[in-house]
């Protein structure tokens, strides 16, 4: 590890908890925090207030959304997945969107290069 480099320990239970509640007050009823951050890899927390939406977007070279609670709809032109808390998937490499089914917390891993 150099002099520049630290190490955080992140407790995303609570980190969730805390955006979900953020998240039920803001217009767009969704708030994120990027809790890792490098030139290789992002990693961020979303909260989704129940019916909150990523609109559909255009897909990273490489991410996964992991759900830590609730249930979300990742989805793209031609296909979906139901998923809940504590399942992980690989985004597709192509435009896709994020509904929340319920209020709900993910956090979404992206490879930067």
């Amino acid at each position: 590890m150099t002099a520049t480099e630290h190490y955080t320990v992140v407790s995303l239970g609570a980190l969730a908890a805390e955006l979900l509640e953020q998240a039920r007050t803001q217009h767009a009823r969704r708030t994120a925090r990027t809790v890792v951050s490098s030139t290789s890899m992002r990693a961020t927390v979303i909260a989704l207030a129940e019916g909150a939406q990523l609109a559909e977007h255009d897909a990273p070279a490489a991410a996964t959304v992991h759900v830590l609670t609730g249930r979300v709809r990742l989805h793209t032109e031609d296909r979906e997945w139901m998923l809940e808390g504590g399942e992980l998937v690989q985004v597709p490499p192509q435009r896709h969107g994020l509904d929340a089914l319920t209020d709900a917390t993910v956090l979404l891993t992206v490879a930067l290069r």
